[in-house]
């Protein structure tokens, strides 16, 4: 079968290039040629996205001196991270050509199968509101439609999202999601998903380890924050120091140079997974942060941002029984004792890849 795949794969972030070579490989295993629909919507280029996050920031958005202080301090830092993650994604997936519209997407090229992939996929855009085209409404009605361990994001949804959602949805073959809160919503739409894994999980570790060239020798504790968490670098700091270990920052945005640790910045793929896996200790507030360390086995803490994003956190969490791993108290350290049992995890994940493995392949072949 041929399959097409839109999905969030051109966010600069390693959670979104990660989940996207999953999707790909999990397809291409089951025997499927799978390509990745080059879709980047022209206010998420780098010239455009920039002028919509400075619009979002009350401290920088004051005056002329405030915009233009912005712009030089972060120009730099995003273009950076905007080449070396255009460089992966052409070095990891299939890609279409390029895609910016609803006119460009009627040229695409025909599928026996359209996927919604994973991540937040069905959550707001750049410019806020939703995109219809990663519900496939390019699609024609007589394809076949599916989506794979999509997200919501936030889970506050109006009465009339409800009605754009039901929509949209209602012409999909088969839905399934990544978090139990996206089954609720769908449920109240009165439609049907199943809840599967995220595709990183359908990837054994020792399949992403195929990418690493080589581990990290020393013993550290790592931070991996996708959020303006102050709350996590503050534990951060404290928790390596009652470790006695060094503290490292594994991150795309040099501006967390200021936050504490040693910068590993803008990594490749290979680097970011070597220092996940090698990890003493991780902490995060990042749901891939915590799938690859549920994948490698990594001891881990969260410390979540107050921000309406944790149920992608929780959902895994309660998955796979580790609810306990989200620290309430920013005093409390005895994470560093107490370490996970990853034999009954490992037995939830065995489980549950299969399960959606099956799911996968069942949704694309009949």
């Amino acid at each position: 079968m041929r399959v097409i795949v839109i999905t969030r794969h051109a966010i600069s972030n390693y959670g979104s290039i990660l989940q996207t070579i999953a999707t790909q490989q999990s397809i291409e295993k089951l025997g499927h040629e799978c390509k990745i629909l080059d879709y980047i919507r022209e206010d998420e280029l780098l010239k455009n996205s920039m002028r919509t996050d400075l619009a979002k920031k009350a401290k920088w958005n004051k005056n002329y001196a405030t915009r233009a202080l912005y712009k030089i301090i972060r120009l730099p830092e995003n273009k950076c991270m905007d080449i070396r993650f255009s460089s992966m994604r052409k070095k990891y997936l299939k890609l279409t050509g390029w895609y910016k519209s609803l006119e460009d997407l009627k040229s695409v090229p025909d599928a026996d199968v359209y996927l919604t992939g994973s991540d937040q996929v069905w959550g707001p855009v750049q410019m806020g509101g939703y995109d219809g085209r990663y519900f496939l409404d390019f699609v024609q009605d007589d394809k076949k439609k599916v989506s794979y361990a999509a997200s919501f994001g936030k889970t506050d949804i109006t009465e009339e999202t409800k009605d754009f959602f039901y929509r949209l949805l209602l012409r999909y073959d088969k839905i399934t999601v990544r978090e139990k809160t996206a089954v609720n919503i769908i449920d109240n739409l009165n439609l049907e998903a199943e809840q599967v894994l995220d595709p990183t999980l359908l990837l054994e570790a020792s399949e992403w380890m195929k990418l690493i060239r080589k581990l990290p020798k020393k013993r550290y504790v790592l931070v991996y924050a996708i959020h303006n968490n102050r709350r996590l670098d503050q534990y951060a700091k404290e928790f390596a120091k009652k470790a006695g270990l060094p503290l490292v920052r594994i991150t795309p945005l040099i501006h967390q140079l200021m936050r504490g640790g040693k910068i590993i910045w803008l990594p490749d793929i290979g680097k970011f997974l070597s220092y996940i896996k090698n990890a003493t200790f991780l902490i995060t507030d990042s749901f891939h942060g915590t799938a690859f360390a549920i994948n490698f086995g990594t001891q881990f803490v969260e410390v979540l941002p107050n921000n309406g994003t944790d149920s992608r956190n929780m959902s895994i969490l309660e998955l796979t029984g580790l609810k306990d791993r989200v620290v309430i108290d920013t005093n409390d350290f005895s994470y560093i004792e107490k370490e996970i049992d990853y034999k009954p995890v490992n037995a939830i994940i065995d489980l549950e890849r299969k399960k959606s493995i099956e799911i996968l392949g069942r949704m694309i072949q009949e």
